[in-house]
C-alpha cells in the first residue's frame, strides 16, 4: 500500500494503519532499533511504540515519507531507551555512533545559538546531495539505520579499514562545510 494511503488510514483513524505500517516498514524499523539497542525485546518495544506515537500524532501530522516519519520515531524512542538503560556504562555501539557524528557536528545547546535545527537539516541534507550515490548510502546507513562498520565493509567488500577511512574522510568533509556555513563545532 502506497504511503499516502496509510496516512489517509491514519487520519481516518483506521486501526488497519497500523498493520498496514507493519507490513510495508516493521522490519526496517526493527532494524533500526536493534542497531542502537542490541536487543530485540527492547527493539520489538520501541517498535510498538513508533505505531502508538504515530497514531497519536497523525493527525494533526501528515507526513510526506511514512518511512522517514516512523524511522525518526524510532530512532527517537531507541535512542532515548538506551541512555536510560546506560547511564552510567560507556563504550557501546550507539556511544560510538554518537561520538563519531560529535566530531563534526555541533551539539544541539550550540546549534541553538548558532542556527536553527531546520537550517542545520538543509545544509546536512544539501552536503549528503552532493555526495556520490555510493558515499550517501554508506554515510545514511551507517549514521541513520546504525549498520556496523563490519556489516558495511562485507556488504560494500571492502575491508573494515576502508570502510572506516571512507566514513572517516565523509565527516571531515561534514565538519569542513559546517564550519563553511558558520556553524562552529
Amino acid at each position: 500500500m502506497e504511503d499516502n494511503k496509510i496516512v489517509d488510514l491514519f487520519w481516518a483513524r483506521d486501526e488497519q494503519a497500523i498493520d498496514e505500517s507493519r507490513s510495508k516498514y516493521g522490519t526496517s524499523l526493527s532494524k533500526i532499533a536493534y542497531n542502537i539497542l542490541a536487543n530485540r525485546e527492547d527493539s520489538e518495544e520501541c517498535v510498538s511504540d513508533t505505531y502508538m506515537n504515530a497514531w497519536n500524532t497523525i493527525p494533526p501530522q501528515k507526513p510526506f515519507s511514512l518511512f522517514a516519519y516512523l524511522g525518526r520515531i524510532t530512532r527517537n524512542i531507541s535512542i532515548n531507551l538506551w541512555h536510560r538503560k546506560h547511564r552510567q556504562k560507556r563504550n557501546n555501539s550507539a556511544d560510538i555512533l554518537l561520538s563519531e557524528l560529535g566530531e563534526c557536528i555541533p551539539h544541539s545547546e550550540s546549534v541553538e545559538n548558532v542556527i536553527e535545527t531546520n537550517e542545520l537539516s538543509r545544509i546536512i541534507s544539501e552536503w549528503l546531495y552532493s555526495l556520490p550515490k555510493n558515499d550517501r548510502i554508506l554515510f545514511v546507513r551507517r549514521y541513520w539505520y546504525g549498520d556496523s562498520v563490519d556489516d558495511l565493509s562485507i556488504a560494500l567488500s571492502q575491508t573494515r579499514s576502508a570502510v572506516s577511512g571512507r566514513l572517516f574522510r565523509m565527516r571531515k568533509k561534514l565538519k569542513i562545510r559546517l564550519e563553511k556555513e558558520g556553524i562552529s563545532i
